[in-house]
């Protein structure tokens, strides 16, 4: 749905005959059955509350400040580079954040894509039970899982108004946009949201349809350095987490008590390659020594007196391989709440979403990278890193 032809020169939608847009509304459609076709065969099918007060009495969509749509697309991130393909829960979760963000700044209802993409690379059955013998190796099935099974999307709604993509409200707005001709839709790429706000022949459109940055969505926002232009702030989709999730994690967190949380990101971050000399280069060239227990101990041990309770996670599949940290702390995993986190969990989106809000339950937080300048972090690496491969650091702590 999200794959489709932009003029180069937006202005220049909105005199074209109604036939032509008749024909671009009817793709949308199509690419809309084509998506629902998808979600009966590869992907479920799920059912999302419709919202009533979208429609008049008739019937039909009425169409006022309250009620216009914004669209990016069937998926997260695409139409672009990943649409055979897609990042871990953190990168699409940036990304949906700048659609939403979007859709706030247009006072809009934001069309979200029904189902999330999940990456292999990030959903190995071993991360589940650190403490066990687990392989691994051993995957969870599912290639993808419905938004409003990680999401809380009528909690997401207090703040911008939600839709999926499957629902019957889109389908409603998809024809009521033929309906209007003129008054429907606009295809639009390359145009700033302040334009689409302002500019009178956007602004009065049931539905705008945005061919987002083919790099990823979140390069729409690419000013988010500047914190005045955050809308959202990095915590906001994570605190939206299904009702189901946020019980769980509830209980757990009564169990631990008073204890502190560290995130400690390895697995596919500790990526390398050699260059023509034979010399080993990574973009984090920090991260994979500065990750290691010993090197955790002398990190931490400033914040974090011994004896604490010390809640861990991590995409780390070794098992066992954070134990030595018990020489100084009580450490715990959410598999030692094994009974109340298994029964809500179908992949590892879902559990990294439990562990989430457990530890933005602690007392001390610790993150790999730091986000803000204020956050404690195990490594001194930049989070994104725009310096190229650099040679991987071994010694020293």
């Amino acid at each position: 749905m999200g794959n489709l032809k932009n003029p180069p020169k937006p202005k220049s939608h909105l005199s074209k005959p109604i036939l032509l847009l008749a024909l671009s509304i009817t793709g949308i459609a199509f690419l809309f059955l084509f998506s629902s076709f998808i979600s009966t065969t590869g992907f479920s099918f799920s059912s999302p509350k419709i919202t009533p007060h979208v429609f008049n009495k008739s019937g039909t969509i009425s169409i006022d400040n309250k009620h216009k749509f914004l669209y990016w697309g069937y998926r997260v991130d695409c139409p672009g580079k990943h649409c055979d393909t897609c990042a871990g829960l953190g990168h699409q979760e940036s990304s949906l954040r700048c659609a939403l963000e979007e859709a706030m700044f247009l006072q809009r209802t934001f069309v979200m894509p029904a189902r999330m993409c999940i990456n292999p690379i990030h959903n190995k059955k071993g991360l589940l039970h650190q403490s066990s013998q687990a392989s691994s190796d051993e995957a969870w099935i599912a290639t993808s899982c419905a938004m409003d099974s990680l999401y809380d999307l009528d909690l997401i709604s207090t703040k911008i108004p939600v839709i999926l993509d499957n629902s019957e409200v889109w389908h409603h707005v998809l024809s009521t946009a033929m309906k209007l001709g003129g008054r429907g839709v606009a295809h639009v790429k390359g145009v700033s949201r302040v334009n689409l706000k302002e500019d009178p022949q956007y602004a009065n459109l049931l539905l705008i349809n945005r061919t987002a940055s083919p790099l990823a969505w979140f390069v729409e926002c690419k000013d988010r350095l500047n914190h005045s232009s955050v809308m959202l702030p990095y915590t906001f989709l994570p605190s939206m987490a299904a009702k189901r999730f946020r019980d769980a994690a509830d209980k757990v967190k009564a169990m631990l008590g008073d204890y502190d949380a560290m995130h400690v990101r390895r697995g596919d971050i500790l990526k390398t390659r050699k260059d023509r000399f034979g010399v080993v280069r990574s973009r984090h060239p920090h991260v994979e020594r500065d990750t290691k227990p010993e090197c955790i101990l002398k990190r931490i041990a400033k914040w974090i007196p011994p004896g604490r309770t010390l809640f861990i996670a991590s995409n780390e599949g070794k098992p066992g391989f954070f134990s030595p940290l018990g020489v100084r702390y009580k450490l715990a995993y959410s598999s030692n709440y094994s009974w109340i986190v298994d029964p809500v969990i179908k992949n590892n989106y879902q559990l990294f979403m439990i562990e989430r809000l457990i530890m933005m339950g602690a007392k001390t937080v610790i993150q790999t990278f730091k986000s803000e300048d204020s956050d404690l972090s195990l490594c001194d690496d930049p989070k994104k890193n725009t310096e190229g491969w650099l040679k991987v650091v071994s010694e020293g702590c």
